[in-house]
């Protein structure tokens, strides 16, 4: 996958938004305010930082090399993947999760908000 993919796939789901918050090629979208991905427009091969539930990190690191803890990043909820050699609708399912994680989190407010628009 390009990045410009993930960048589409990202901008197309309710709420999202996008931004450059740390330096000029790392792409960040939020939802709600809060971050569920960071892209590092640069890497080669290209990786990003996605959310995870800690359990199905775990499983994900052991089965997948492209799949890592994430720099910079707690850890145990945020992983770095690879891009490279992972199925395009698997690494959707990545950011699908993501997204839902942090959705999940928000207000109903602030759910209730994303979702009437």
């Amino acid at each position: 996958m390009e990045a410009e993919e993930i960048r589409n796939y990202c901008l197309n789901k309710k709420g999202v938004t996008e931004g450059f918050p740390f330096d000029e090629t790392t792409l960040v979208f939020k939802v709600g305010d809060k971050m569920f991905l960071l892209m590092d427009l640069e890497s080669q091969p290209l990786k990003f930082s996605a959310k995870a539930d800690p359990e199905w990190s775990e499983d994900l690191r052991e089965q997948y090399h492209q799949i890592t803890g994430a720099y910079h990043m707690n850890k145990t909820h945020w992983n770095t993947i690879s891009v490279d050699g992972l199925k395009p609708d698997f690494v959707l399912e990545l950011i699908d999760h993501s997204y839902d994680l942090v959705f999940k989190s928000l207000t109903r407010r602030v759910k209730e908000e994303i979702l009437k628009n």
